[in-house]
């Protein structure tokens, strides 16, 4: 009985295969980053967004408030034997243009001042004299009240004892277009930081796009940092855009520098995408980030002196007022863009700014879920 030998076999030792290169820390940030800026070709509507509609809200106010000549004042008198009286003496009145008379009954002029229709009501008082029903809550009202008055003294032969000279002064820097544009670059740092990236992860969440990176070994601070940087290179694309526009367009005068309003802009930027990242850490449908997202804009809508000077409300509310993000950039942006104002000597505003974005980076950090 044989014993089958087992042939030995040889085995040649194989050459061992060379390690995968290596990318890098950054390789996952930078190709998120990129992916980022690619999805814009999917979403033209966000280029209309982000640049276009900007421009038209700025050339459509700058339009209506560039050369807005002074309001009329709407005048309703009382009828009765002495209203021709009080039309004549405004018709002779150097402000005679200014004036936009109605003769009407004394239930119906009263009425029409009661429904906004008209801003004073003369009434003659039988005795050579008039009476004015004004309503001292409306401006409006108080400023027809003396215009309508010094004008019936006057006409009535009343001779100022010095003599004046009024001057209009409509030079680029103290115009409305000239507040509203730092205005506009601010709110729109705000919508592109709340929106763009908000609103863009809860929508990757809800069709479960964020359960694909979670197998993968991506830092989470990447990822959350990809989305943060991708806004703020389209923010110079923004910040160019309208402050060319309204050079061109409008005359306006940039007194800051391109790298201060540039800084100002990036920092505006990663603030507001920091808040936005914050508000999306937790939402899960798009329904909860949208009325989050309206919930943290409004106040600042309606506070922060984007259409307006904030200057409007009391004086005891400032002091918040002046705490939000959008207060301390619209501040910033035109001190800089307006004054030339050094960055140093902003240095409270900008500390506002690193604040809000820095811990809500941090809390968003802190609290992203990916599911």
């Amino acid at each position: 009985m044989s014993i089958a030998q087992e042939t030995p076999v040889t085995t040649t030792p194989s050459t061992p295969h060379a390690p995968p290169p290596r990318n890098g820390r950054w390789a996952g940030y930078s190709h998120l980053l990129m992916a980022r800026m690619l999805e814009l070709k999917r979403e033209p509507e966000v280029v209309f967004w982000v640049f276009v509609f900007p421009l038209l809200l700025a050339l459509g106010l700058g339009i209506a408030f560039r050369n807005k000549p002074a309001d009329a004042v709407r005048v309703a008198i009382v009828a009765g034997s002495a209203s021709q009286d009080a039309q004549s003496l405004l018709a002779r009145s150097p402000q005679h243009d200014l004036f936009k008379m109605q003769t009407l009954p004394a239930e119906e002029a009263q009425k029409g001042f009661r429904l906004g229709k008209f801003d004073i009501v003369i009434e003659p008082d039988g005795n050579g004299g008039f009476e004015y029903r004004f309503d001292p809550a409306r401006p409006e009202s108080v400023l027809a009240k003396t215009e309508v008055n010094d004008a019936l003294q006057f006409s009535a032969g009343r001779k100022d004892v010095v003599a004046t000279k009024g001057v209009t002064s409509s030079e680029p820097g103290s115009r409305y277009i000239d507040f509203l544009i730092p205005g506009l670059l601010g709110m729109n740092l705000m919508n592109s930081g709340m929106w763009g990236i908000g609103f863009a992860l809860v929508d990757m969440r809800q069709r479960k796009l964020l359960k694909r990176f979670v197998g993968t070994p991506m830092r989470r601070g990447d990822f959350l940092l990809a989305i943060m940087t991708s806004r703020l290179l389209l923010m110079v694309i923004e910040i160019g855009l309208l402050l060319v526009f309204g050079v061109i367009f409008f005359h306006m005068r940039v007194l800051g520098s391109v790298f201060s309003i540039a800084l100002l802009g990036g920092l505006g930027s990663l603030t507001f995408g920091g808040v936005g990242l914050l508000t999306a850490s937790r939402a899960q449908k798009i329904e909860s980030i949208s009325g989050l997202i309206n919930l943290v804009m409004m106040p600042m809508w309606i506070f922060s002196g984007v259409f307006f000077s904030y200057e409007r409300f009391p004086a005891a509310i400032h002091p918040l007022i002046k705490a939000l993000p959008l207060t301390a950039l619209n501040d910033a942006l035109r001190a800089s863009i307006l004054e030339g104002t050094p960055l140093l000597q902003q240095w409270p505003r900008l500390l506002i700014l690193a604040l809000w974005g820095g811990i809500s980076f941090v809390l968003a950090l802190k609290w992203f879920r990916w599911t």
